[in-house]
């Protein structure tokens, strides 16, 4: 097999028999939670897990409203994919744009009453989905390590600096 190879000359760092396992079940795991998750969803409120977040983004923002570019950050996707979400979500009456007066190139959306409301009645069931895949299923300490090792991954991801290579960035 050839791969790409980095700036290092030195010889690749292949997994373990027991990273090899782990990398996959995270693969695994991650793919059928999203899928659950999006499947929920869509048949309850008629969206995908993606816009979801961000109507809840959205409620949880002073006056119900955030610049487009804080947005997208907090929801860890590209500007355009953002905007094709919004336009979705103003299609359905439950987010709005509205020019930032503070910066004139920039924008914000605002979640609508209508949007509010959507959200209201899909959360309990949303957050049964959460609860019946992932957590009914560990124990206390188990959540425990997950978020701890979830932050760690995190941060290691998510480097420092204007000329990081991010989806919000792009």
């Amino acid at each position: 097999m050839e791969y790409m190879t980095t700036a290092s000359t030195s010889a690749p760092r292949w997994l373990t028999d027991e990273e090899q396992h782990a990398w996959r079940a995270y693969l695994h795991a991650t793919t059928l939670l999203e899928d659950h998750l999006d499947r929920q969803l869509q048949r309850d409120a008629g969206m995908p897990h993606t816009y979801y977040g961000l109507l809840v983004q959205l409620s949880q923002a002073p006056r119900r409203r955030m610049r487009m570019t804080e947005l997208a950050r907090n929801a860890k996707i590209t500007r355009s994919r953002l905007s094709h979400a919004i336009a979705r979500l103003e299609k359905n009456g439950w987010v709005r744009r509205e020019d930032c007066p503070s910066d004139k190139r920039g924008q914000n959306a605002v979640l609508t009453d209508d949007g509010y409301e959507m959200l209201r009645r899909s959360a309990p069931g949303h957050v049964e989905a959460v609860r019946q895949a992932m957590f009914d299923r560990l124990t206390p300490e188990q959540v425990s390590s997950l978020g701890e090792i979830m932050r760690v991954l995190a941060t290691g991801l998510e480097p420092e600096g204007t000329d990081a290579d991010l989806p919000w960035l792009r």
